[in-house]
């Protein structure tokens, strides 16, 4: 019996060996072939010419402005020394003017008027327009902004300036106004001159 036993025992340990799968062979790693490079040809030369930044019109600004300030100079009614904001030229043309530029000239042109006026310095102006929250870009271009911003600085008068029409030749329109009454007191234009 135990002779029976171990033969059965054998039977199935061997029964048992040939039903199991046999492990495949380790896989052999081969290193990847070195990428093919493929040239790249350039784009095609296309004969369309790149397009130009529209030009900026160049305008004599202090020939153009100075007999409309000599007219506002001569206005009756205002004390000596009154504190004035230039606001910033307001460009409503149909293409780019150069506002800045205008702004600068316009001030000092009155600033060499002979005390009439005593102009709101940069600083203070752009101190002012940071309280207020206004951006130095902002070309204050509303009469209520500009007039806003005259009161905060205790000024009497607001110059308000702006550009319309055809960018190659811009009308010019000034506006002379007491702060407290928002009244226009003058106003003057002109044509821009090259």
């Amino acid at each position: 019996m135990k002779k029976t036993a171990l033969i059965v025992l054998a039977a199935l340990v061997l029964a048992s060996c040939t039903t199991r799968t046999p492990e495949p062979p380790p896989a052999t790693v081969e290193p990847a072939p070195p990428p093919t490079t493929v040239p790249v040809q350039p784009p095609p030369v296309t004969s369309e010419p790149v397009p130009l930044p529209p030009k900026i019109k160049t305008i004599d600004w202090p020939a153009s402005l100075s007999p409309m300030v000599q007219q506002m100079l001569q206005v009756d009614g205002v004390n000596d020394g009154s504190v004035l904001l230039v606001n910033t030229l307001k460009n409503a043309t149909n293409g780019s003017v150069q506002t800045g530029k205008a702004t600068a000239a316009l001030t000092r042109l009155i600033a060499q008027g002979g005390g009439k006026f005593q102009v709101v310095g940069a600083d203070k102006l752009n101190s002012a327009r940071q309280t207020l929250g206004l951006s130095s870009d902002d070309s204050l271009e509303s009469l209520s902004k500009a007039v806003g911003l005259a009161r905060y600085l205790n000024a009497q008068y607001v110059l308000y300036s702006a550009a319309s029409g055809d960018v190659k030749a811009p009308t010019l329109d000034l506006q002379l106004m007491l702060v407290q009454t928002g009244e226009i007191i003058w106003s003057g234009n002109g044509v821009a001159q090259d």
